[in-house]
């Protein structure tokens, strides 16, 4: 983990991007505090949805219309 400040961090972003693509974390701090941290983006599987792929584990409860209790106040 490396600690840049503000100033630094402005000047050198695409320095510290090539880090972060590295797989070095990043943490920028202002006044001496961190307030950041650069991580590698982690993509997501967009793959298209299949129908059907949860057929069979989704449960409703035979009550689940009925009027719900009335709560003392």
């Amino acid at each position: 983990m490396t600690i840049y400040n503000v100033h630094d961090a402005k000047t050198h972003f695409s320095k510290l991007l090539d880090l972060v693509q590295n797989g070095e974390e990043v943490v920028i701090a202002k006044a001496g505090k961190p307030v950041a941290r650069l991580l590698p983006f982690e993509s997501q599987d967009f793959s298209p949805r299949v129908p059907g792929i949860d057929k069979g584990k989704v449960f409703i409860m035979p009550d689940f219309d009925a009027p719900l209790p009335e709560f003392d106040v």
